[in-house]
């Protein structure tokens, strides 16, 4: 199966209009947050986005709210917003099992309009993740594709530890700009921070 994993849009039109055309060649298509910046501009690229006719699961970034992108991709009938919740999604003829969790994990210090969780709160969102499937976060698990650009480690440790008990085939992460496009593995689970380009990923299910 082929997944079409990004994130950190940020209002990028071009970017968007990339993902569309990268779209074609994929089965599943993955946003891992921050479309808009600081809650402007969603509609920017998600009206872009919407021609995707595919299965689509986004969680929120830490620049959108979840209520603002669940009534942005109201006219979006492949998309699914997923937040401290999972779903069974059906594509390229198997059943995928899917979880999300968005926003800044830790809490930022970006201040009042950054939408953040602390790690409790991480935590008790990520609680019923079952084992194998596909894991979307907005932050990196701690410790992997999470190094901002003077090198300090940002991620989570919530989620980390729910990739350590979950092993998750694949983890769909950004949220730290100086790490976009990396890859690295936890033990069976490959965790990639996507970033606005956009990168195909196969996954065995």
């Amino acid at each position: 199966m082929k997944v079409l994993c990004f994130s950190d849009l940020h209002r990028d039109q071009d970017a968007a209009r990339n993902l569309v055309h990268l779209a074609a060649d994929a089965d599943l298509v993955i946003g891992a947050g921050d479309f808009a910046n600081q809650h402007k501009g969603l509609a920017d690229t998600l009206d872009i986005l919407s021609v995707i006719e595919l299965p689509t699961v986004l969680v929120p970034g830490n620049g959108e709210t979840l209520e603002e992108l669940r009534d942005a991709v109201t006219g979006w009938k492949s998309a699914v917003v997923l937040h401290g919740n999972g779903q069974k999604i059906e594509t390229a003829g198997v059943d995928v099992e899917m979880w999300g969790v968005g926003g800044g994990i830790p809490v930022t210090p970006f201040g009042d309009w950054s939408y953040d969780f602390d790690e409790d709160r991480a935590a008790e969102m990520l609680a019923d993740c079952g084992v194998g499937g596909i894991l979307v976060t907005h932050s990196p698990p701690i410790d992997t594709v999470d190094h901002d650009s003077s090198g300090r480690i940002r991620g989570s440790q919530s989620i980390r530890d729910c990739v350590e008990r979950c092993s998750p085939k694949l983890v769909v992460c950004g949220h730290i700009h100086s790490d976009w496009g990396k890859q690295v593995r936890v033990g069976e689970s490959l965790i990639i921070n996507a970033g606005p380009r956009g990168t195909i990923i196969d996954v065995d299910v």
